[in-house]
């Protein structure tokens, strides 16, 4: 049993990005089913990521209050009602009350489970763990495309459905006991987990994944619109990116634990930067497919990166700031679409141009504000100070 609910610890990283991209490669049928433009239906993605991102701000720290295994087990549970709800929806709002309630049970599931996972790890391994839960998070988020794609060939519905028997299935099994309380005999404090150094790596965060791995919904469009896929095959091209972090997790999170996680956020964000605009220019499908696959490895070293910076740093509420930085991140992510998607229309090659230089440029420079320094025992990456 144990090893079981280790697993799901680990499988818990899948739900969260998953529910975020559900919807990226069905919103035409989207529209279509509710009577909204395509454009419009991209808002489905934007009604989850901004409460699980708001929410965030706070669900770490409380997590670490409540006990972290009743928290994820509540979290859970409130997702399948989410998703049922968005299984039975009838009209457009109704959907998107459904999508806005499913960010906020993942909310409270994603940073309380990185946290545990952190705690359950040696210092000196602590890049590999998270590479591990990162690779997982990046097929969550690609595999979704595929899925909701797939399923939308025969009702888009059944993706929700699935969705809710996972989330049923991973509150029945919970998360190690070993890893469900916070910090013993302390009350974490909100204000310890907004630092500047925590919000500055948040951002780093938002910026790497948002004009990153957040961009699939991007890819989508330009799938259907430049080389005519159906939602099938755009949800296929879509998990090459997922595929590539799996495959590269133990060479991630070695590499974190080895050079450093500040070096693995700069080579991610300058090489995605490059893989963003070659995405937006080749015209060649299969060369397209392998760029984005290749993004997948630079989107987790940004990933792995700054959650080994946090959660390597050994601060009392660690849970709380992993859960500001994720918040951040998915902020990011839920401003993508709404950000970028004009830009795209206006000029399809500046739709992908402004993410790369936001990625290759911008997130070099937030980066150099936040100073680092080594844990007082020696061990483990470098902490944010």
């Amino acid at each position: 049993m144990v090893a079981l609910r280790r697993a799901a610890l680990y499988l818990g990283a899948f739900l969260g990005p998953f529910g975020g991209g559900l919807t990226a490669a069905m919103l035409p049928e989207l529209g279509a089913d509710f009577g909204v433009p395509t454009a419009t239906a991209s808002v489905s993605i934007t009604a989850y990521l901004l409460p699980f991102a708001g929410v965030m701000l706070v669900s770490g720290t409380l997590g670490d209050r409540w006990g972290r295994g009743r928290t994820v087990v509540a979290g859970y549970a409130l997702y399948v009602v989410a998703s049922l709800a968005c299984v039975l929806a009838v009209s457009w709002p109704v959907f998107l009350a459904g999508r806005a309630l499913q960010g906020v049970a993942n909310a409270f599931t994603t940073p309380v489970l990185l946290a545990a996972l952190a705690a359950a790890v040696e210092p000196d391994r602590l890049g590999r763990a998270l590479g591990w839960f990162g690779s997982l998070q990046a097929a969550g988020q690609t595999s979704a495309p595929l899925v909701g794609g797939l399923g939308a060939e025969v009702d888009w519905r059944l993706a929700f459905g699935g969705a809710a028997a996972v989330a049923l299935l991973l509150a029945v099994v919970g998360i190690p006991s070993g890893e469900t309380r916070g910090n013993a005999g302390e009350r974490p404090r909100l204000r310890s987990a907004w630092t500047g150094p925590v919000l500055r790596l948040g951002l780093v965060a938002g910026l790497g994944w948002g004009c990153l791995a957040g961009l699939n919904f991007l890819l989508a469009l330009r799938l259907e619109e430049f080389f005519g896929l159906g939602a099938g095959p755009r949800g296929l091209v879509l998990t090459a990116l997922g595929i590539a972090g799996i495959l590269t997790a133990r060479l991630i999170g070695g590499a974190v634990d080895r050079v450093g996680p500040r070096r693995c956020v700069l080579t991610g964000a300058i090489g995605g930067g490059v893989l963003v605009a070659l995405i937006g220019a080749v015209p060649v499908l299969g060369v397209v497919v392998a760029l984005w696959a290749l993004g997948g490895i630079c989107s987790q070293l940004i990933l792995v990166g700054v959650n080994a910076l946090v959660l390597g740093s050994g601060r009392p509420n660690s849970g709380g700031a992993v859960s500001v930085v994720q918040a951040v991140r998915f902020a990011g992510t839920a401003a993508s679409p709404v950000v970028v998607t004009p830009v795209y229309h206006a000029d399809p090659l500046a739709g992908f141009l402004v993410p790369a230089a936001l990625l290759a440029a911008g997130v070099p420079t937030v980066l150099t504000g936040v100073r680092t320094r080594r844990r007082p025992d020696g061990s483990g990456p470098t902490e944010p100070s």
